[in-house]
């Protein structure tokens, strides 16, 4: 199977709905630009058309799989994960030992993220660090997270931008230093500062408010931007990539 080469590969990628290639580099990472809604993968043959790739998904080897218009068997392999509903950065690696070793930098906490958030509320102090306890039970196909656990959860927090005073809202940046499933919504909401639009986590007479007023039911969480050093080969390569924060973000916070 090849994995791919040249810039052809890039150009002709079986992208899902309004999915956009942010970056990639010469050993072949890839960043893409995931909208609210779509999948990070799909989980059945009938979620190919509104994942990541139009393509098929191994999820043992964790890689999309495809054959292009010429014929040649082709794969990306996915090295982390957003929630459907969640927006932003997602990466992909080519080549599969490549892939396992990003994904073991995720491990041990090398890769840095940086998260926007729009949340009800105003935080008491402009920068701060959440430092909770958690406990995730996973149950077939549904994760749910609460605070009270034993697993460490730490966030870095500061006030990206403040809303106007009658809005109620703040545009929060988070960083996470651990990576807990559901992690950042369920923190924002023990700190009394839930994304607007979380239906799992939120304040549901909030969102509804929210969505009356303004029609929108998306969550308000961006996964904004992600960088890391790595090794490869025997050489040291840098990746970044950044999405910029969709526009309703900054539309809401202007609105009083």
């Amino acid at each position: 199977m090849s994995s791919g080469a040249g810039e052809n590969f890039w150009t002709t990628l079986p992208l899902g709905r309004e999915v956009r290639l942010l970056a990639h580099d010469a050993n072949g990472l890839a960043a893409f630009a995931k909208p609210a809604g779509v999948l990070s993968h799909p989980n059945t043959p009938k979620d190919e058309p509104r994942s990541l790739l139009q393509a098929r998904y191994d999820l043992e080897s964790e890689a999309y799989r495809w054959t292009d218009a010429g014929g040649v068997a082709r794969q990306l392999c996915l090295l982390n994960r957003l929630d459907s509903a969640t927006s932003g950065v997602i990466l992909v690696a080519r080549d599969e030992a490549l892939a396992r070793e990003i994904r073991a930098q995720f491990l041990r906490k090398q890769v840095r993220k940086i998260y926007l958030a729009l949340v009800f509320g105003r935080p008491h102090v402009a920068r701060q660090v959440w430092r909770d306890r958690l406990v995730i039970e996973k149950r077939a196909a549904t994760v749910r997270t609460q605070r009270g656990g034993h697993i460490p959860a730490e966030c870095e927090v500061s006030v990206a931008q403040a809303g106007a005073r009658d809005s109620g809202l703040t545009l929060l940046r988070l960083e996470p230093r651990t990576g807990r499933s559901h992690q950042l919504r369920v923190q924002c909401a023990e700190h009394h500062l839930p994304i607007v639009g979380d239906q799992t986590y939120g304040n549901f007479p909030k969102n509804r408010e929210f969505a009356k007023a303004t029609g929108e039911k998306r969550l308000f969480l961006h996964s904004f931007e992600t960088d890391f050093a790595y090794e490869w080969k025997g050489r040291k390569f840098t990746f970044a990539a950044k999405a910029d924060m969709p526009p309703e973000f900054g539309a809401f916070l202007a609105k009083g």
